[in-house]
């Protein structure tokens, strides 16, 4: 069998199953499989592989910079790998769940992926309920950038492509919030990209719920990777004890606490507990803290 290094190195633009999209260094696409029932390649991943037939056979997987995650009690669902920043989409309308978007926030932390949140429809009157949510976010250091994706689509594309350029950028959301309007406007060949890669698989509507790999310029050097929506944004693979120090915003704190194994609920000196009396953190952060931490407690 070849090294892995005498192989051809190809970057995965799309999954479905075992099936993958490789794309090669002169651009070109092809489909391939994995070997073996179960497939841990995820979107962004760097692999090497070998023709079979008309198509390939994934033989090596290229060390990851990392892979963003998220687990419940019965899967890990991986969104993509080597990405340079997050991209967490919410709206004015509908509202958005703040547990879901700290959850995105704090598995970005734990994988040292740098993420901003796009806050859409900003042309709305209730852009100002979505600003207040979000100024505990702002005053932690997270970029907040208002847009108006279909209101103001040439202000809300010079916004962006300055935050894109040159980075491979992973856009997650709920739905309503624009994710769509945000990939037509930045990759308006991304529907088309779409067709293909469904036809090529035979999977047909599916594919549309899988996650893509989306180029912005035909130097391919800036990228979009679009998600599915989700639910549910599962915390498990996170340690308890690490959890407080994943939140800038307690992390602050968490040196002045007594004890040093301090779950800032109820020991004695918590500088955490004590900081949330000053108001020096916000109540929904604290909030969202003890009701992840209770999923991680030990069982």
């Amino acid at each position: 069998m070849s090294k892995p290094a005498e192989l051809d190195l190809g970057l995965v633009v799309a999954t479905h199953g075992r099936h993958c999209v490789v794309e090669n260094p002169e651009g070109t696409r092809l489909i391939c499989h994995t070997r073996g029932k179960k497939s841990d390649v995820v979107v962004g991943d760097r692999v090497r592989w070998q023709a079979s037939g008309d198509s390939g056979v994934i033989e090596h997987l290229e060390p990851r910079r990392n892979v963003l995650t998220r687990q419940d009690e019965w899967k890990t669902k991986s969104f993509a790998a080597n990405i340079d920043q997050l991209l967490v989409l919410v709206a004015a309308e509908p509202v958005f769940s703040e547990s879901q978007l700290a959850r995105a926030l704090i598995a970005a932390e734990d994988a040292a992926i740098p993420a901003l949140i796009l806050l859409n429809k900003a042309d709305l009157a209730s852009i100002a309920t979505a600003r207040a949510r979000l100024a505990p976010y702002a005053a932690m250091g997270v970029e907040v950038i208002e847009l108006a994706l279909k209101a103001s689509p040439i202000e809300a594309r010079a916004r962006l492509e300055p935050l894109l350029a040159d980075k491979a950028s992973l856009a997650i959301g709920p739905s309503g919030a624009g994710k769509s309007t945000l990939i037509n406007l930045l990759a308006p060949h991304a529907k088309a990209q779409v067709g293909e890669i469904s036809s090529a698989l035979n999977s047909g509507r599916h594919t549309t719920t899988a996650t893509h790999w989306y180029w912005l310029t035909p130097q391919r050097r800036s990228a979009l990777i679009d998600s599915p929506g989700f639910q549910e944004f599962g915390m498990r693979h996170i340690d308890a004890q690490q959890l407080a120090s994943l939140m800038p915003d307690l992390r602050t704190h968490t040196a002045g606490c007594r004890f040093y194994n301090c779950t800032h609920l109820h020991e004695p000196g918590c500088e955490v507990r004590a900081a949330l009396q000053r108001g020096q953190i916000d109540d929904s952060r604290y909030r969202i803290y003890v009701e992840i931490l209770g999923e991680l407690a030990p069982r």
